[in-house]
């Protein structure tokens, strides 16, 4: 190690504090090499480096070099730019993982909820661009049914009889089908179906009230309601789309130690998730 414990860099006049260690991650990279003065690119100025490039690019590089991950802002989008200061700065592992661009933007997701009143029972069908955010809110929505005298058919509470969980009806990947409310089974009884959405336990027959605890769910997760509309046709379904901005897995890299180094980078990488 230099015998700087700390440094520090003035990038295009914003300043920088760090330790040698962290600019030392890649011993081959300029950042390295400016330690022991092999680099007149970068000028000693009053005890700081000053080197005449993008402080705000920079800022993502030295996030890099103290994380190891490449996670950018949602609305980032100087891809190339940021490649080009870090093909200067030597870290030419970076600017390899910054050219899998795609790995790196984030996704619009799109969901649509289709919801239908008839008589006594409510249908719901879930459409989403993005399967594994399906499967998740699948995880959350919990369908019971039990049977009911007419007398009680239409109470926001379930029976003392015991519910019998029903599975959810994936047609695809990409939606899913469940439906609550009563149906006449035989003489008084009715067949009752319930709806519990995780984090509320309560279980809810009534469409509307399901409705609403359903669409709060989504607001929640991050999801922003753009349009509502009805389907014209003998069966009036209400459709409501939401879209999602999805932040992408930031691309983690992993290095191995070696004698005389601080790290090697290795070929392999994997993907880690830092929020939505």
């Amino acid at each position: 190690m230099s015998n700087r414990e700390v440094v520090v860099l003035s990038v295009g006049g914003v300043r920088f504090v760090t330790k040698a260690s962290t600019l030392q991650q890649f011993p081959e990279s300029r950042l390295a090499r400016m330690l022991n003065d092999d680099d007149q690119e970068f000028k000693l100025v009053n005890g700081e480096f000053f080197v005449d490039r993008d402080g705000t690019l920079f800022s993502y590089i030295m996030d890099f070099l103290r994380t190891l991950q490449v996670s950018l802002p949602t609305d980032f989008s100087d891809y190339q730019r940021l490649q080009r200061e870090a093909e200067f700065y030597g870290l030419y592992t970076l600017a390899d993982l910054l050219s899998q661009e795609r790995l790196l933007k984030p996704r619009l997701e799109i969901l649509e909820v289709r919801f239908s009143l008839q008589e006594m029972q409510a249908f719901f069908r879930i459409f989403g661009s993005c399967s594994a955010t399906v499967a998740t809110l699948a995880e959350q929505i919990a369908v019971f049914m039990g049977q009911q005298s007419g007398q009680s058919w239409n109470s926001p509470f379930p029976s003392q009889k015991p519910l019998v969980p029903l599975p959810l009806e994936r047609p695809s990947h990409h939606d899913m089908v469940f439906q609550c409310g009563t149906d006449y089974s035989a003489g008084d009884q009715f067949v009752a179906r319930y709806v519990s959405i995780k984090p509320d336990n309560r279980k809810l027959i009534n469409g509307t009230n399901v409705l609403g605890l359903l669409l709060d769910a989504l607001l929640r997760d991050g999801f922003r309601l753009i349009s509502t509309r009805t389907v014209s046709g003998e069966d009036k379904v209400e459709c409501f789309s939401f879209e999602r901005v999805k932040r992408p897995a930031g691309l983690a890299l992993t290095l191995k130690n070696t004698p005389g180094s601080s790290g090697v980078a290795q070929a392999k990488r994997s993907q880690v998730q830092k929020g939505k």
